[in-house]
């Protein structure tokens, strides 16, 4: 008897076994991977530009990806390139073109990006149309003020060779960022370099006329420059591969959900900003769609990619300003290992 019932028990034990198995099996199919942290830093302070990163946060699209993603500002991209070297910050959004400069450093870390934001660089003269400017050549004689470590002034020599305009005819005034829109609104200087979805738009809300403003894009008079581009820590993007997928994937979700509700991206950017207002994002917003991410290259390419040999001529326009140590090429500052397939990246 006492045989009988150790048979008994064994039998439900390897039966309750043979159940609660497939149930372990399960279970551990069913509870998702731990989220990967990730702390984002914007080379300035938040403005319209960056609306596609807070929807992929706030719609769940980084969430999707497993991915939990801090974001912070900082001062220039200088700052948020030594951020991602150093690992303090696996992601950063930078000028391209400071990249390009960071990676000619001694010993510079192996910083490259995977996604380019600004198909077309924003750098831009803004200029009075009461002092006689209408084009480029027009600035022959007059005063344009160039803040400090304003990057669009450091592709002015390639610019002005490219448009066949003599650069020392042009007066330089050297100011500081913080009075550039107040200076030209004030007339007292015939032009300002800078960004065109900031200082154009600024000026406007500073109540010069839109119609005395003139935007000189540097793309339209030749500038091959990329802007604005998504740089990651080298070793993060080597041991978590998956994630820098995943992060790529959730920023495009976070462009389609700006181009389809630009209204609702604007309310959450101007949220983020003190005394943030809506209706001025709202037109930085338009502004910056229309000029530098949704370019005519960018929707028959798709979105994050770069043209090489366009990158490479973008180059030998730095150089004309720029003594590279060794010259970087195209591979040594974008990687498109980490880029979904073309028709996951065209514009909806």
């Amino acid at each position: 008897m006492f045989a009988l019932k150790t048979i008994g028990l064994g039998g439900l034990l390897a039966f309750c076994i043979s159940i609660a198995a497939p149930a372990a099996r399960s279970l551990a199919a069913e509870t998702p991977a731990p989220s990967t942290a990730i702390h984002f830093s914007f080379d300035r302070p938040f403005d319209a530009s960056m609306a596609p990163f807070f929807l992929a946060a706030k719609d769940g699209a980084f969430g999707a990806e497993r991915l939990n993603v801090a974001f912070n500002s900082v001062a220039g991209s200088p700052d948020a390139l030594a951020r991602v070297a150093r690992g303090d910050s696996e992601f950063a959004l930078v000028d391209l073109n400071e990249l390009i400069r960071f990676r000619d450093g001694e010993d510079a870390a192996q910083v490259k990006a995977v996604f380019v934001l600004f198909n077309r660089a924003p750098y831009a003269i803004v200029a009075r149309r009461s002092r006689g400017i209408h084009l480029l050549p027009d600035l022959d004689g007059k005063t344009v003020g160039v803040a400090e470590g304003d990057l669009s002034a450091r592709f002015w020599p390639a610019l002005a060779r490219q448009a066949g305009v003599n650069a020392a005819q042009v007066k330089i005034h050297r100011i500081s960022a913080a009075v550039r829109e107040p200076i030209l609104s004030a007339g007292q200087v015939d032009a300002v370099t800078g960004f065109s979805y900031l200082s154009a738009v600024n000026l406007r809300d500073r109540g010069v006329p839109g119609n005395d403003l003139v935007v000189l894009r540097f793309a339209d008079y030749g500038c091959e420059a990329y802007g604005s581009a998504v740089v990651v820590n080298p070793a993060f993007a080597a041991a978590k591969p998956d994630a820098v997928k995943g992060f790529v994937r959730g920023l495009i979700a976070g462009i389609n959900a700006t181009v389809r509700e630009p209204d609702r991206a604007a309310d959450d950017v101007a949220s983020r900003i003190d005394n943030g207002d809506r209706k001025l994002e709202l037109e930085r917003l338009r502004t910056v769609l229309v000029d530098n991410i949704l370019t005519d290259e960018a929707r028959r390419n798709g979105l994050g990619g770069i043209d090489p040999a366009r990158l490479e001529r973008s180059i030998d326009q730095i150089a004309q300003d720029f003594k590279f140590r060794k010259r970087p090429a195209p591979g040594d500052i974008f990687d498109g290992r980490f880029l979904p397939p073309v028709e996951s990246r065209l514009i909806n």
